[in-house]
């Protein structure tokens, strides 16, 4: 792998994989494809996956903690959700490499993944995703009842996902559907049950992700059509653009009515407007026929998660 050609992105051509990333540098040979499986060397799925989660714990508060213990506890359950985002995204990662084995060896992208590449056979990336999902539900069992049960209730998703390009245009709304399941998770963890607030947060989190996941769709149009995989950037075609404004235009009015469902003041708002300009900035300038460049907008939707993170965190320091 060494000697694979570079981008000057420092990607191996082809491929969204770093090369010589920390993975190859830092951790001994025999854990690399392992890390790679769970895309340890790509955090940007972790972060996309845990934002509706963060997001959705504050907004189950009714007061900013009072107490050093509380500010604790919600660290802990910050740090639960980070870990067990990055569990399960991995699980859900090497999953989909199983489905995919054959299909992502016929892409270009995809062909130097552990699994069609030979690092890894199918029976030992099984047991390393059991592994991964035991992980998972030990760290589920730190939350209450409710939130263990609906937490559950996301593994149909999980595991219906990599199936839908096979049989729909829109794989990327059942994305939306797994993905955004943390806004409902982390409101029950706090909450014990759910509300208007996580449903309308829940529901903006998917038009988010048919927004940020058809720009990534469009790096593999072309190997999507060779090997008869779907996806909305075949679907929708030339006229993405206008698609992904009103994606986001949708996330951002579902996002907008969350806030006022729960009660939230106008920190939370000015933040929803800097993150609106995040967003129109992908919808203008991305180039929806450069792979390189598709790649790097929707990395960029990490900023948009960050922005209304601090804005959900001035608007609780700031509240009355």
């Amino acid at each position: 792998m060494a000697e694979a050609a570079r981008n000057t992105e420092g990607l191996i051509a082809g491929t969204d994989m770093p090369a010589q990333g920390w993975v190859d540098r830092l951790l001994p040979r025999a854990l690399r494809p392992y890390a790679k499986l769970m895309r340890l060397d790509r955090p940007i799925g972790t972060w996309l996956l845990l934002w509706p989660c963060w997001w959705s714990l504050v907004f189950a508060l009714d007061k900013a903690p009072a107490s050093g213990r509380e500010w604790l506890h919600l660290a802990w359950l910050y740090l639960l959700f980070g870990v067990g985002a990055m569990v399960m995204r991995g699980a859900g990662c090497t999953y989909n490499d199983i489905v995919d084995r054959d299909f992502d060896a016929k892409v270009e992208r995809t062909r130097t993944r552990p699994i069609p590449s030979g690092q890894v056979s199918v029976r030992q990336a099984i047991a390393f995703m059991l592994a991964l999902l035991c992980l998972g539900l030990a760290i589920l069992l730190q939350l209450n009842w409710y939130a263990v049960a609906l937490g559950a209730a996301s593994l149909l998703l999980v595991f219906t996902y990599p199936l839908m390009k096979r049989i729909t245009y829109w794989p990327q709304f059942v994305l939306g559907l797994a993905f955004n399941w943390g806004a409902l998770l982390g409101w029950a963890a706090v909450a014990g049950g759910l509300g208007w607030a996580p449903a309308l947060l829940y529901v903006g989190g998917i038009a988010w992700t048919l927004g940020y996941d058809t720009i990534y769709a469009h790096q593999d149009k072309e190997d999507d059509i060779l090997v008869g995989v779907k996806s909305t950037a075949l679907k929708l075609g030339a006229a993405t653009r206008p698609w992904l404004a009103g994606f986001y235009a949708a996330a951002l009015a579902l996002f907008a009515a969350a806030g006022l469902a729960d009660g939230l003041g106008w920190p939370f708002y000015a933040a929803l407007a800097a993150g609106a300009a995040q967003l129109a900035w992908q919808v203008i300038d991305v180039d929806l026929d450069d792979a390189a460049d598709c790649l790097v907008k929707f990395k960029s939707n990490r900023y948009f998660g960050w922005i209304l993170v601090a804005g959900l965190f001035a608007d609780l320091l700031l509240a009355p």
